[in-house]
């Protein structure tokens, strides 16, 4: 008998619980990754002087979070792990909302930046088209997304009980121009090393 394939409610539910049960892990080994390359993109798009609303996408146990709030911004994060949203709001201080990517429920028109940080390849590519036109809405006009994401052929699938989506550059711009971005640019990182040592490819995008 054939397997049934996941639904996307099985497919959050799994992903979400084993960032639960390794938040620890986790946290030891990404909280000194230099994502200040990233953190400048986003706000070289904004290019307007603090408070600026960020929303921290994905926001992990805070790191990113954090960061922005240092620089002098009104930043909120959101992720779907309990253990994360709790680590998060501890490390940084700020507002973290609970949110699964796949059920997002986001104020309209509310921040001038999303910080999408190795998280949206999380989303299952028949669930990406809603989720981007979501965030498109909770940016104001002029306001800027960026995102990283591990690159590859378009795979999808599970990895380490984690659900991703390793888009190439043409594909992930057929999504993100389809949602109403406009691309501002994008890079590969880390920086200085050859492409095939450049495993993220990272992009900012604007909604106009």
């Amino acid at each position: 008998m054939k397997t049934p394939s996941p639904t996307l409610a099985d497919i959050a539910a799994q992903t979400l619980r084993h960032y639960d049960a390794n938040a620890d892990a986790f946290w030891a080994g990404t909280r000194d990754h230099d994502v200040s390359q990233n953190v400048a993109a986003l706000l070289a798009a904004l290019d307007a002087p603090p408070p600026l609303a960020i929303l921290d996408f994905g926001c992990g146990p805070g790191r990113d979070l954090k960061t922005f709030a240092e620089l002098g911004h009104a930043a909120i994060g959101l992720d779907g792990a309990a253990h994360f949203v709790a680590m998060a709001r501890e490390h940084s201080g700020c507002e973290v909302w609970r949110q699964d990517f796949l059920a997002l429920d986001l104020p309209p028109g509310r921040f001038d930046g999303v910080f999408a940080n190795a998280s949206l390849f999380h989303v299952p590519r028949t669930a990406l088209p809603r989720v981007l036109s979501e965030l498109f809405a909770t940016l104001r006009p002029g306001g800027a997304l960026f995102c990283s994401n591990p690159r590859g052929h378009n795979e999808e699938g599970w990895y380490d009980e984690r659900y991703g989506v390793f888009h190439d550059q043409a594909g992930w711009r057929r999504y993100m121009s389809a949602a109403g971005f406009v691309e501002i640019g994008h890079f590969y990182r880390p920086p200085g090393r050859p492409r095939a040592e450049q495993p993220w490819l990272a992009s900012v995008w604007r909604r106009p």
